[in-house]
């Protein structure tokens, strides 16, 4: 998922905790092979590819862990007005392609990319899982959300196998279980834009922290700099410096609700009255 993943947990038998440590890594893996939309051989690339090959109208069938993300997904687009959108994938493959070739996309091409997205042009059948892009060319992007649900996998499976004092961390995504022996909670230490005058540290339990940030990745150019982050409304890419963090009840909210204020900005947090035990924080630089 372009990122490490790294497990901690307090185990009575040090071979039983290293067990189930890579049996949570392994789950994770597992995701990346549904989810990824860098693999060309991933469930989520292959959907993509047959929307192309058949009718928008025709069904495609959903293994159980795509189909439960883009459940969340849909959700948490049509409550963050589309801020947050996995069918951003033909706007952000265009940014991906910019940063490397250091040139700004084409307005035209945009526009042409922005046409086979939208989060109303992805379809879930309500009594079935499977699922029919309404647009040629589409491709999903989950970014937004597959580590967070990946996390939140991970964690149950340490959960169910007796560990419940454990932590699992992806990128900038955290997921705690119950505190550590003797302590009120997993210290997280959250330090936006890698600036330690901003630097937070969170004591928690049974929650999920995310931040979503621009603070490594973007495009600078004549004197103007663009996120990596791209709003899936307009199709263009960010252009202050932003960093959000959400703590949730389970890091696929936190993590998809991160990426959505980014997006927003300090007037989208707001948005957050939709969800119990949901608190949030933006920075926005000029």
């Amino acid at each position: 998922m372009g990122t490490l993943f790294r497990v901690v947990l307090y185990a009575e038998d040090a071979q039983d905790g290293e067990r189930a440590a890579r049996a949570a890594l392994e789950r994770v893996a597992q995701l990346e092979q549904v989810l990824s939309d860098y693999r060309e051989d991933s469930e989520l690339a292959q959907l993509g590819r047959r929307s192309d090959a058949q009718a928008p109208t025709e069904w495609i069938e959903l293994g159980a862990d795509l189909e439960r993300v883009l459940r969340a997904a849909q959700q948490l687009s049509e409550l963050t007005d589309g801020a947050f959108d996995v069918t951003v994938g033909p706007v952000t493959a265009l940014w991906r392609r910019a940063r490397r070739q250091q040139e700004l996309p084409r307005p035209e091409r945009i526009e042409l990319a922005l046409a086979a997205c939208g989060w109303e042009k992805l379809e879930l059948d309500p009594a079935a899982p499977r699922a029919r892009l309404l647009a040629r060319n589409m491709r999903l992007d989950p970014g937004g959300i597959a580590k967070g649900f990946a996390l939140d996998e991970a964690l149950a499976l340490l959960e169910r196998a007796g560990f419940e004092r454990a932590m699992v961390v992806g990128g900038g995504d955290v997921a705690v279980g119950r505190a550590p022996p003797g302590e009120r909670g997993w210290r997280v230490v959250i330090a936006p834009f890698d600036d330690e005058r901003e630097r937070v540290e969170l004591l928690l339990e049974n929650r999920a922290v995310s931040t979503s940030g621009d603070a490594f990745q973007a495009l600078e150019l004549d004197g103007k700099r663009w996120s990596h982050i791209v709003d899936p409304r307009t199709g263009w890419a960010l252009r202050s410096r932003t960093s959000a963090s959400v703590i949730a009840p389970y890091a696929t909210l936190s993590d998809a609700l991160a990426t959505a204020l980014c997006v927003l900005g300090p007037d989208g947090l707001a948005t957050l009255r939709h969800f119990d035990g949901v608190e949030g924080r933006v920075l926005r630089e000029p």
